[in-house]
């Protein structure tokens, strides 16, 4: 249900984006974070029957996943959060702040070339 949303909210975006420079939208990039990641396959899934008979039917969605991070409290340490060893890789400790998780967001959208 979440990807089904998305999926709605950024083909409304690209087609807005491509009314605005007269082109037809080929692929696109979302990224985002670990809280409020997206299941690849039911994005896909969400976006490709959403775009049927749009502007946008047909064109590549790629989902980016970023890695949430952690400051350690011990050593200030700044890392890549492993949900399968959650301890800081330099001092061990399991003494952390995670770190703002990267938001929800359409990166970039690449259009056909009209020349």
């Amino acid at each position: 249900m979440h990807e089904t949303m998305v999926a709605e909210s950024i083909l409304q975006t690209i087609v807005e984006q491509a009314e605005q420079v007269s082109a037809r939208p080929v692929s696109a990039i979302v990224s985002c974070g670990q809280f409020n990641t997206l299941n690849d396959e039911v994005m896909s899934f969400a976006f490709e029957t959403a775009a049927a008979g749009t502007v946008c039917e047909g064109m590549t969605l790629e989902i980016k996943h970023i890695p949430l991070r952690a400051t350690c409290h011990q050593c200030s340490t700044e890392f890549e959060f492993d949900v399968f060893k959650p301890q800081c890789p330099k001092c061990e400790s399991e003494k952390y702040d995670f770190l703002p998780d990267a938001p929800l967001l359409l990166e970039t959208i690449e259009f056909e070339d009209n020349e």
